[in-house]
């Protein structure tokens, strides 16, 4: 594969090998760039914002109407005009995703774990359903009927149940080595519940996809490109993020390519984003003259951009 010589040859070269599936682009550029601009977006902005990355008229309305129905976004009609926004019922989850793409893997252990117990006493289908759902949140089974994580969001737990109508059916405890007991070190559980190797390998992938962006973001940028860009460094970013079970520090590999790639996320954000935020203005204000700039916690992302 040619090493990219201009920013253009990047981007043609990056849609070509790892071309985006479009509902999971659609997802990205609602977190990224429609959620900071009031969280509504007209279809014809949304063709216009999916159009750069190969995805057609036909393949958006697919894509919409499919997280319509799996309750993601929520439509509303105009005349013949429709727009879009995330439910309600989904707007908790789907901040708490997007939260975390924009923070520094700096979660720290304070020597428990988060335990949930007695799920064999649930039926299949709800046990099927939990099992998912502590995945997507980077739980692992540590034991037959037993899950567990190290940092667990008691928040992000407590919502998860309601949402299973699950509260009150399962134990949920914290748990600690006992004192004065030469058992096992708790932290010798991470082996046991994750193989990290995948995750590590896709952060490496990233860093070796979009290192070359540091030398071409250089100057001033197009704003379409510069939107290309910095929606396919989160698009790529979050992808690995999803399976990453967001561990401790202290119990990850060192040294752990996270790190890395989130500090090339960030470098690269910074250089894009303000010229991207014109192209997205652009594109949401030919469907919607009075959708706003990006609200001030936009600002925040990265630890600050600046």
């Amino acid at each position: 594969m040619r090493t990219p010589t201009t920013l253009t040859d990047w981007i043609d070269q990056s849609l070509t090998l790892d071309p985006p599936r479009s509902k999971s682009l659609v997802m990205t550029i609602f977190g990224d760039a429609v959620v900071p601009h009031g969280g509504l977006a007209w279809l014809g902005s949304l063709i216009e914002l999916t159009a750069p990355f190969g995805i057609n008229d036909r393949l958006l309305r697919t894509s919409v109407f499919r997280l319509a129905q799996e309750g993601w976004l929520g439509a509303q009609r105009d005349g013949r005009r429709s727009n879009y926004a995330i439910t309600l019922d989904a707007m908790q989850r789907f901040t708490r995703a997007f939260r975390r793409v924009y923070a520094a893997p700096s979660v720290h252990w304070d020597g428990s774990w988060t335990i949930l117990l007695g799920t064999n006493g649930l039926s299949a289908t709800e046990r099927a359903a939990l099992r998912k759902e502590l995945v997507w949140e980077g739980y692992a089974v540590i034991a037959p009927g037993i899950a567990g994580h190290p940092a667990g969001d008691a928040a992000a737990l407590d919502d998860l149940l309601g949402r299973l109508d699950l509260r009150g059916k399962v134990y949920v405890v914290q748990a600690a080595q006992l004192p004065g007991v030469q058992g096992k070190p708790l932290g010798d559980l991470v082996a046991e519940g994750w193989d990290l190797s995948e995750v590590a390998s896709g952060y490496e992938r990233f860093v070796e996809r979009f290192a070359p962006l540091r030398e071409l973001l250089l100057g001033e940028l197009p704003a379409e490109q510069a939107f290309i860009v910095r929606t396919l460094v989160i698009h790529a970013y979050r992808r690995v993020q999803l399976h990453d079970p967001q561990l401790p520090v202290e119990l990850l590999p060192e040294p752990w390519p996270g790190a890395a790639a989130f500090e090339l996320a960030r470098e690269l954000y910074k250089l894009s984003y303000v010229a991207a935020e014109e192209h997205i203005v652009a594109a949401l204000r030919r469907e919607d003259p009075a959708a706003p700039l990006a609200h001030e916690a936009f600002h925040d992302r990265f630890g600050g951009l600046g």
